[in-house]
């Protein structure tokens, strides 16, 4: 009998070495049929060098093909772990981004670690810290302020992480060192964001042609640069409506910051309302949810409910009934998508296929869906909230998107797109 065995053995320089046995087994009872089997043995010794070399061509192919010989080829097989910094994973927004990342990193074999920060400074950069040092590959972070990005690239510098922003992103004139740590940073891959400019802009325009001409404003946190381009916006849409109306002006109050939590949301909107008595509606500019849940509350407790034209960005869960009871005017949202972006930007600058520069970065403008009646919002509900608005397949599919791809994408996604792909 003859028995092959093959051993193989790799070191840390990924140095491949095998090492090949003929072994000839002669049991001792049948030395007679082996001594007779000898001039075969020698008359088959070239053709067993030629196995021999075969098997030994064989098992360095095999060394090749298993552990590749480049960066791009080690790391497509390594376990990917991708952090998320998010303020809360369980309210308004937070809960349908976490389950859209959720849907993502099953599709693609990915470990997620999710570190909530409730959008407190010091906790931001803390969870990015927490992140790195758990050995994440890639980070995604909704920051609360553009000064935490300072701290946050150069820990992903220092852990040589890759990190992309969502619903959040560095703008060059407001944030101009931030923004020239980011465009040289190996790491920093880009941020995914809305057109908040023209967010504002819409929703200030609805409130007005609902006829509200003394609109409030609420923000969550003072600097932050989302509120700061949505406020832009709700400026330039007052100012729009008043140049077109020269007899018919509305008014936007100067905001009043409510922090970002139901009980913040409340007491600064009845603290708005008291103040300001001819407030025929109020702008809750955000803050993932929870303070307009508050606004609401404060609102229907002054018994001012259908009274005052509510707008804000975030869906809530239960908005068609507040769309019936009249409590909401209109929202913009349907954006939980957009982690899912800066979540694929982060897998393929980890797995080698999107190069990060060093003197620019990736951005991708994510649309929102504008639901202003309940018959708007039951669509919205069939294609986002029954089903998710990307399938497992589609998940896989966009993971090989070049960075074009990818953007065009995201810049296409609403419901009647949703609809397109379902064949409907």
């Amino acid at each position: 009998m003859i028995v092959i065995s093959v051993s193989y053995c790799f070191n840390e320089q990924l140095l491949s070495m095998y090492t090949v046995y003929i072994v000839f087994v002669m049991p001792e009872s049948k030395g007679k049929l082996f001594s007779r089997a000898m001039p075969y043995l020698y008359k088959e010794e070239r053709k067993m060098r030629k196995i021999l070399v075969l098997l030994m061509i064989f098992a360095l192919l095999f060394n090749i093909a298993a552990c590749g010989s480049g960066k791009d080829a080690g790391t497509a097989k390594k376990d990917i772990k991708i952090g998320v910094s998010i303020w809360s994973s369980t309210d308004t927004l937070g809960a349908p981004s976490k389950q859209m990342i959720d849907a993502a990193a099953d599709a693609l074999g990915v470990e997620v670690m999710y570190v909530d920060q409730a959008h407190i400074s010091e906790q931001v950069t803390a969870s990015v810290e927490t992140l790195a040092a758990a050995g994440c590959d890639g980070i995604i972070v909704c920051n609360s302020s553009a000064a935490e990005m300072t701290s946050i690239i150069n820990t992903c510098n220092e852990h040589k992480v890759y990190v992309a922003q969502f619903y959040r992103y560095l703008n060059e004139e407001d944030n101009p060192d931030e923004y020239a740590l980011a465009v040289s940073s190996p790491y920093y891959v880009g941020a995914v964001h809305e057109d908040e400019i023209q967010n504002g802009y819409t929703l200030a325009q609805i409130l007005c042609e609902k006829g509200s001409r003394v609109i409030a404003l609420q923000g969550w946190e003072p600097g932050d640069s989302t509120f700061l381009a949505r406020w832009e916006g709700y400026k330039k849409g007052v100012e729009a409506w008043n140049e077109a109306n020269p007899d018919d002006q509305a008014v936007l109050l100067e905001p009043q910051y409510g922090g970002t939590t139901s009980d913040t949301g409340r007491a600064t909107a009845e603290a708005i309302l008291s103040a300001n008595p001819d407030a025929d509606a109020l702008i809750v500019s955000g803050g993932g949810g929870d303070p307009l849940v508050g606004a609401i509350s404060a609102i229907e407790g002054l018994g001012l409910t259908g009274k005052i034209n509510v707008a804000s960005t975030d869906f809530l869960p239960d908005l068609e009934e507040q769309l019936k009871k009249g409590a909401i005017a209109v929202e913009s949202g349907g954006h939980f998508c957009d982690p899912l972006y800066a979540f694929m930007l982060v897998y393929n600058a980890v797995v080698g296929n999107y190069e990060v520069p060093t003197d620019g970065f990736y951005e991708i403008l994510f649309p929102y869906i504008y639901i202003s009646s309940p018959e708007e919002y039951a669509e919205y509900d069939k294609y986002f909230v029954e089903q998710l608005p990307y399938n497992e397949e589609e998940l896989i599919e966009m993971s090989k998107y070049s960075f074009e791809e990818l953007k065009k994408s995201a810049e296409a996604l609403s419901i009647e797109e949703v609809k397109s792909r379902r064949g409907e």
